[in-house]
């Protein structure tokens, strides 16, 4: 029985408007009375004072398909699951949120009675994390088992490794409430006040999960045959006892209430270790289909054999389902996060160029996908079977080549396009705007110049630093000058326009003061050459600081100033009105890309702001309460990196996939104008798009899922090109296989983007449930159908799973999800644009820090100090410890650091002498100054943003903010630690299995 979930789409090449399109409910729960605001209405205006954004308008509800839970579970008719309900329709009085409201009694069947909910005496003693092959455990997880894994796991007694670890002596926590889970102090879940920000709630109210879809209040999913299919190997948490009343309840006096052992769970830091052992400086080739990369974290060498370098696009899982309904079973999302100008390594090979002159790429008649090799080759080469939609073609007479014995081109490795996952084609004009080629790009430096500016000398150090930046602009790889023009205006509450014409003894500035109608007054002479007018600029930049050093203004104007610079790239005159949204929406359509740099000493709506550079793929940067002499180096290095880094312009990425599945959701800094085409004014190597995908019919083993990217930009010098990503996955009918094949890493990075967008329409406490439920569906699906049977009190992980919960329950108390008076709108906002743009490595790091010890350093090694885990209890009075996660950096103190430590970084004799204000090590001749500097170098080395180091001292104020960084422990505005929050997800396993 096949149901559809969704509704299908005809391909690409005849998408028609308002056909197809799934609203953007995306993903797995929620309430079926939603529906998405009616074509035409605007999304309103969410918790953070910004539209939703991405132009998708939701066409209603895809249709509802029966709900299957297990393959012979229980048949509950309902729609299909969701994970986050989208927005209400305009006009609904009643809030979306209605069914969530807390009731006194749990959502769930529960195993156990109330009382007993209370005591969970039932700490998680062992665990058990399933792995895979030929019985043979991943290192440091036991001993390879019989091939037959049925059993090979089952207890202490089997295994001579311990596996199952016994907890150490330590009391319960508190029962769990809505916030935190188990173990946290009692914080009131959010309402929802006048301005759209949760506020306080109850503060009894209790920890509510929403029910499933179909799911009644009743005794629960009825019981059933085991079915479990292959037997897997496993290392399962089991608590003493099990649940009070449960399968595995003890007789006899009850046993003493015991806490899981941190160091018995599992570790990010050994994950990661492992894979490095295991994978780290090897060759990673690409020419095998649905084949899982290296971590993130691993540093390898790829080499392209016929799929795109996971640089380029990684998945949450590498086998896709068959069916939709095996898809709505496990409910891991199916996704790619797709980072299309990644950089490269210089040891590995650049993009090939492929120019076919006048006739431009060969394409599927069909659904146009580009040649790539997936296209199979029939007919003595004459045509060809197009692998996405199975359409065949001829072969155009010039690209003709005959085929070998197995029915290869006899050209197959001399052509990148048949033998390579990424490369470029070289765009004819019919790719061009209006059909003619592009100028060549140019940016735009826009200068506030209000009185606080001046005076903190933020003026006078940007337009220093820009004449050395200039120097830098981006280039084609065989160019010895950037092709780019440059252009300079000021503003505070006027614009001010400067004429740098190469012929000029200096330059000219001309003003417009009405911003409600702004125009370029100059068409010569604005936007140049750096190298042909350098003196013009030069002497312009000298002057600058000095023309506006007697300015009292402190009023400035932003809209009108992105507008100016959007005229001055399509140099028109056009009205605009002083809104953020229809002016992102203006400058993509005309390929204007806005990279803000705020200094903001109080609040500035950072969420109004940002949406100009979210929605033209440009850069947010945010220096708070900015100070010239301790800041600005951070500045500085944003301000050069941002200007040099590989970057495409005016861009259109559109993905195509073989037939049974499509892409139905798009994350990042994006405009989308219909249901297929993202389109970006730029994009640059550190911007990743997330994709997520849904059936819309079977897939099928043999031929497997296939994704092609495809972007059309404008290079730096001004050329069009085609930029193509191909990457071929497995499908499976067996639920093992997919969880296998996922990819932590990547599910953290789409969760965190699917939960970040819903923010703008759904109460934080309801996507906080959302997230914790369907952590655990996921790992109560695999333990239904692929683990051993084991008994009800143990928690059974998936080896490629098995840190889920530590970086979800990160994700869970980062300060977008957790609405807090310590925490500013304008940083919520920030963080939340941030990550909306992040690739799999930038988020990996962003929730769940380095933590590295520095008093252990090998002053005559080049190695980094191994890493620790992200806890409190990892310090130690006597060390020296540094954190980062890609946007600050921490150097920890204890209060008994070694003086001669000390003595080496700071130069100074005690811990007590040190100065925590400083934002720069100093430059000391000594080893250990010289290996700590070179560390901090490698961490900051390949990331975007550059990281404000703080010093921080044991037992200081400061040390505060620090902590909130230690993610296993529980969060300081909210959050469960680590232990806890593992608990929490096995009492909502037990629920859903019981």
């Amino acid at each position: 029985m096949s149901q559809q979930g969704y509704v299908a789409t005809p391909p690409y090449s005849q998408s028609q408007p308002g056909i197809g399109l799934s609203p953007p409910h995306y993903g797995h729960y929620g309430d079926p009375s939603h529906t998405g605001s009616p074509p035409g209405m605007m999304k309103p205006a969410g918790p953070l004072g910004a539209a939703a954004p991405g132009g998708m308008l939701p066409q209603g509800h895809p249709p509802h398909g029966p709900h299957q839970f297990g393959q012979n579970g229980a048949h509950a008719q309902g729609p299909p699951l969701q994970r986050f309900p989208g927005p209400p329709p305009v006009n609904s009085a009643a809030p979306s949120y209605a069914p969530y409201s807390p009731s006194t009694q749990s959502s769930y069947p529960s195993p156990v009675s109330t009382s007993s909910v209370a005591q969970l005496g039932t700490q998680l003693s062992a665990m058990h994390v399933d792995s895979y092959g030929s019985g043979m455990a991943p290192p440091g997880q036991g001993p390879p088992g019989p091939p037959s894994a049925a059993a090979a796991f089952q207890g202490p007694s089997r295994s001579p490794q311990p596996t199952i670890l016994q907890p150490g002596s330590q009391v319960l926590p508190p029962p769990p409430t809505a916030l935190n889970g188990p173990g946290a102090s009692p914080l009131p879940p959010s309402t929802h006040r006048q301005d759209g920000l949760p506020g306080p709630a109850p503060p009894n109210a209790q920890y509510q999960p929403p029910p499933l879809p179909g799911q009644t209040l009743g005794p629960g999913y009825p019981l059933q045959q085991a079915n479990y299919g292959p037997q897997m190997a496993g290392a399962q948490l089991s608590y003493p006892g099990g649940f009070p009343g449960g399968p595995a309840q003890m007789a006899g006096p009850p046993q003493p209430q015991k806490k899981l052992d941190p160091d018995s769970i599992p570790s990010p830091i050994q994950v990661i270790e492992n894979d490095r052992a295991t994978r780290g400086g090897q060759v990673y080739t690409t020419n095998t289909r649905g084949q899982i990369p290296p971590l993130v974290t691993t540093d390898c060498t790829i080499q392209d054999q016929g799929n795109a370098s996971p640089r380029y696009i990684r998945c949450t899982t590498y086998c896709f389902p068959c069916t939709s309904d095996m898809a709505k079973q496990a409910q891991i999302p199916l996704a790619a996060i797709i980072k299309p100008f990644a950089t490269i390594p210089s040891n590995e090979t650049p993009l090939y160029l492929v120019n076919h002159g006048e006739t431009g790429p060969v394409r599927c008649n069909r659904c146009k996908a580009y040649m790539c090799p997936f296209m199979q080759f029939i007919e003595g080469g004459r045509r060809y079977q197009c692998g996405f939609c199975s359409c065949v073609n001829d072969v155009p007479p010039f690209y003709f080549q005959h085929l070998d014995h197995i029915g290869r081109r006899l050209d197959h490795y001399e052509k990148p396009e048949l033998s390579l996952g990424s490369y470029e084609y070289v765009a004819t004009l019919d790719y061009c705007r209006k059909n003619k080629p592009p100028n060549p790009p140019a940016f735009i430096f826009m200068i506030d110049v209000s009185y606080s500016n001046i005076k903190n000398g933020l003026v006078k150090l940007i337009c220093e630093e820009l004449k050395t930046v200039l120097e830098k602009l981006p280039k084609e790889g065989q160019e010895e000058t950037s092709s780019l023009r440059v252009g300079f205006i000021t503003y505070n509450k006027v614009l001010h326009f400067f004429n740098v014409k190469s012929t000029l003894a200096r330059p000219q500035m001309m003003v417009v003061t009405d911003v409600s109608e702004v125009f370029v007054p100059l068409l010569d002479g604005f936007l140049v050459s750096y190298q042909e007018s350098q003196s013009v600029i030069h002497n312009l930049l000298d002057q600058i600081p000095e023309m506006f050093a007697d300015s009292n203004e402190n009023e400035t104007v932003f809209a009108p100033v992105i507008q100016a610079g959007m005229e001055a790239l399509k140099i028109l005159f056009q009205p605009q009105t002083n809104v953020y949204d229809p002016l992102a929406k203006d400058c993509v359509a005309h390929g204007c890309c806005v990279t803000l740099f705020l200094f903001p000493s109080q609040y500035v709506d950072v969420a109004s702001l940002g949406l100009v550079p979210q929605l033209t793929g440009g850069t947010l940067y945010k220096y708070n309460n900015f100070q010239v002499h301790l800041d600005s180096q951070q500045f500085l290095n944003d301000l050069r990196n941002d200007i040099e880094k590989k970057i495409g312009f005016d861009a259109i990425m559109r993905v195509r996939t073989s037939t049974g599945f499509r892409a139905t959701d798009f994350f990042g800094g994006i405009y989308m104008n219909n249901t297929t085409d993202v389109e970006m004014a730029a994009i640059d190597c550190d911007k990743a798009v997330t994709v997520e995908f849904k059936h819309d019919d079977k897939l099928s083993e043999d031929s497997g899922a296939l994704i092609q990217c495809a972007v059309l930009y404008t290079t730096v010098s001004g050329q069009r090109r085609l930029r193509i990503h191909n990457l071929g996955l497995n499908c499976s009918s067996q639920l093992a296989d997919l969880y296998k094949s996922c990819e932590t890493d990547a599910l953290i990075n789409f969760f965190a983007k699917s939960a970040f967008k819903a923010v703008l329409h759904q109460p934080l406490k309801v996507i906080r449930e959302i997230l914790v439920n369907q952590t655990a569906h996921m790992l109560a699906c695999y333990r239904k159908n692929c683990a051993s049977p084991s008994a009800a009190s143990q928690l059974i992980l998936p080896d490629s799973m098995k840190v889920l919960p530590v970086y979800m329950n990160c994700l869970l108390k980062n300060c977008v999800l957790l609405s807090r008076p310590e925490i500013s709108t304008d940083e919520r906002a920030y963080q939340r644009q941030l990550v909306m743009t992040m690739g799999v490595a930038d988020s990996q790091l962003f929730f769940y820090p380095q933590l590295r010890p520095i008093h252990t350093l090998d002053v005559k090694s080049t190695t980094l100090p191994a890493a620790i885990r992200c806890s409190e209890s990892r310090l130690s009075e006597e060390g020296i410890f540094l954190l980062a996660n890609g946007l600050n950096m921490f150097l920890w103190l204890g209060v008994s650091s070694p003086p001669e430590l000390i003595q080496g970084i700071f130069n100074v004799p005690s811990f007590a002498h040190v100065n925590t204000d400083i934002t720069l090590l100093p430059e000391l001749g000594n080893p250990y100054s010289q290996t700590l500097r070179m560390i901090m170098g490698i961490i900051q080395q390949k990331r975007p943003y550059s990281m404000k180091l703080t010093i921080v001292k044991q037992r200081e104020q400061p040390e505060m903010v620090f902590r909130q960084f230690l993610v296993e422990d529980k969060g300081l505005y909210g959050g469960s630690s680590y232990v806890d929050f593992l608990c929490c997800v096995h009492k909502e396993i037990c629920q859903l299995l019981n």
